[in-house]
């Protein structure tokens, strides 16, 4: 691929479909095991045939409680409305300790974002620190940061961050309602690396109202960026919000993105992670993202189980994030 030129890229996205899943699936057979991570955080209730998941073991908490000052139009604090309140770091503590009585093996911090793009973390640190101690995964959701925010971060021990990165200025602007652009996503992507952080950003597939729009242009960041992993979800408007009737993306469009991702970064683990819609092609979806070489899949239907019996991969649950896996 060169240096990830944006005419190249595109013209990679726009090949044939099984030209595209074919060269994914020979790189994800050359440099991976033939094994499916099966991601099934208790952050939702998941049952399958030969699986059920357990509460309480790995859970989403929000340090903001309900707000959020950005009220993108796709959520408008909605998914807030899942995740354990926390607005304070001695009420953080107290409820890692009453959850570690209760099983949990780790958290995910998030919360609402500030008007410039931001988690407000600052503060929390030390218990961070305190939830590391207890011997829980910790991984954050930053939002946009700063090295400052970032050296925090590693210091106080979290296990990994996840940033969404947005490749469209009009996204960034129509949907998040934030005066930023591209480059800011691939400074915070920056800070991170400097900071000797595990990375794991997400890409929201359809972002953009339910069209592809960016989405090659934020894999060309994360690709230079060198992480960890890299996380794909797909646009799932909930009800109530703007976005409420938008068409979500094809299932097709989400495998050749799942595609050109594998075909980018050959040795990265790629994951189809939880958000996405509840669509008649879901199976499909999976099934697709599965053949473009992901390592992980978030909340399987047992067609994608089977799907991934028929190609030789071994699959193996947990109760984990799927980045982490």
């Amino acid at each position: 691929m060169g240096n990830g030129d944006p005419t190249e890229l595109l013209a990679l996205y726009s090949r044939p479909l099984e030209g595209l899943l074919d060269e994914a699936w020979a790189l994800r057979q050359a440099n991976f095991p033939p094994e499916l991570k099966l991601a099934a955080p208790s952050t939702k209730r998941f049952e399958v045939d030969t699986y059920r998941n357990l509460p309480h073991r790995f859970v989403a908490i929000s340090l903001t409680g309900g707000s959020c000052q950005l009220q993108c139009e796709h959520c408008q604090g909605r998914l807030l409305e899942s995740m354990y309140p926390a607005r304070s770091p001695s009420e953080l503590c107290g409820l890692a300790d009453a959850l570690i009585e209760q099983g949990c093996q780790g958290v995910l911090l998030s919360g609402g974002a500030n008007k410039e793009g931001q988690v407000p973390l600052a503060g929390f640190e030390k218990a961070i620190g305190h939830l590391k101690e207890r011997g829980l995964k910790v991984i954050v959701h930053t939002g946009l940061l700063d090295l400052e925010t970032a050296l925090s971060l590693k210091a106080a021990g979290v296990d990994q961050v996840l940033l969404d990165v947005i490749g469209d200025r009009d996204t960034i602007r129509q949907v998040y309602h934030l005066d930023k652009s591209p480059a800011d996503y691939e400074a915070a992507l920056a800070y991170l690396k400097e900071a000797k952080l595990a990375v794991a950003p997400h890409v929201v597939i359809g972002l953009h109202f339910g069209r592809i729009r960016g989405e090659l242009e934020a894999l060309r960041h994360i690709t230079a960026a060198q992480v960890e992993a890299i996380i794909l979800v797909v646009l799932n408007p909930l009800p109530g919000t703007p976005m409420d009737h938008c068409a979500t993306p094809t299932a097709e469009e989400a495998g050749r993105l799942a595609a050109v991702a594998r075909i980018l970064n050959p040795h990265t683990r790629l994951a189809l992670g939880c958000a996405r819609p509840p669509s008649p092609f879901r199976a499909r979806m999976e099934q697709l993202a599965i053949r473009a070489g992901v390592n992980v899949l978030a909340y399987p239907s047992q067609q994608a189980l089977d799907y991934a019996s028929s190609l030789g991969l071994t699959t193996v649950f947990s109760e984990l994030c799927c980045s982490l896996l």
